[in-house]
């Protein structure tokens, strides 16, 4: 059902959807930012990564900081009024919905994930401004036409929206289809619409070799990519001052606390002419 009302769905009928035997992508990154909605399976498995590449705990922070701040540029300085959040995953503290509405409290947000686990927490998503408005569409990020008309219901696609696609491209194996799904995406946009991209990035010998020992569980794999590859993913678009840069770079907060050492997530925003 691709436009899923998470108040029609029962309990029972999401967490048959759910395997808590085998660790979860979203579970590991929710423990990894510190939140709380996760097993013993996912801890064990996030404990041997940060055993074997510390680094990742401040790619997962990081990354979470960069979308407070690409939010914020969107709708405080360029005047975005709708965002579409494709790869939802867990809600935690500064979810897109309540970053933009503190700053405009007419945004509208559509959260896009076809995780029972997800779809189990959404009703955490669906809190809005009275001016405002979200939901939540139960739609698999490889059908962007589905995902596009699902949306329609809350956004006006003849206006500009905010496509957010944060540390879910790198679940994408194939880059050729990654890319592809973009340029669907963005095809259904108007011009004055903005992508927002951050994944983690083959830009060290530790990051690599946690990337492949998480490929090594029951988890959805995880795919690092080079630099140029995130780069790619914003051909046709004007990148948005500073480009593609480690998230930690992109616009910062100068009185924001940074990690002693460089970040091995990129991220970036680019515009639609």
């Amino acid at each position: 059902m691709p436009d899923r009302d998470p108040e029609s769905v029962s309990a029972a009928d999401i967490h048959a959807r759910i395997d808590t035997s085998k660790p979860h992508s979203a579970r590991f990154w929710n423990y990894f930012v510190g939140g709380k909605d996760y097993y013993e399976v996912d801890r064990e498995l996030g404990d041997q990564i940060k055993a074997i590449f510390p680094g990742l705990v401040d790619v997962a922070r990081t990354s979470r900081h960069f979308l407070g701040r690409a939010v914020r540029h969107l709708a405080g300085e360029q005047g975005v009024r709708q965002f579409l959040d494709i790869g939802t995953g867990l809600p935690t503290g500064d979810n897109t919905h309540e970053v933009a509405q503190q700053t405009a409290p007419d945004t509208r947000i559509v959260y896009v994930d076809n995780d029972p686990l997800v779809l189990a927490h959404a009703r955490a998503l669906l809190t809005s401004t009275p001016e405002g408005r979200t939901a939540y569409v139960d739609a698999d990020m490889y059908d962007p036409d589905t995902i596009l008309e699902a949306a329609s219901a809350t956004l006006d696609l003849s206006r500009p929206v905010a496509l957010m696609i944060l540390n879910t491209l790198g679940h994408v194996a194939d880059y050729d289809v990654a890319r592809s799904m973009i340029t669907r995406l963005m095809a259904g946009l108007p011009s004055g619409s903005y992508l927002t991209i951050c994944d983690g990035t083959a830009t060290s010998d530790g990051m690599i070799a946690a990337s492949e020992a998480y490929n090594k569980s029951d988890a959805v794999p995880y795919y690092v990519r080079t630099v140029q590859d995130i780069t790619g993913f914003f051909d046709g678009l004007d990148l948005v001052a500073p480009g593609v840069v480690p998230v930690t770079d992109w616009r910062p907060d100068p009185t924001a606390p940074r990690p002693a050492t460089p970040v091995d997530a990129y991220g970036g925003v680019g515009r639609k002419p």
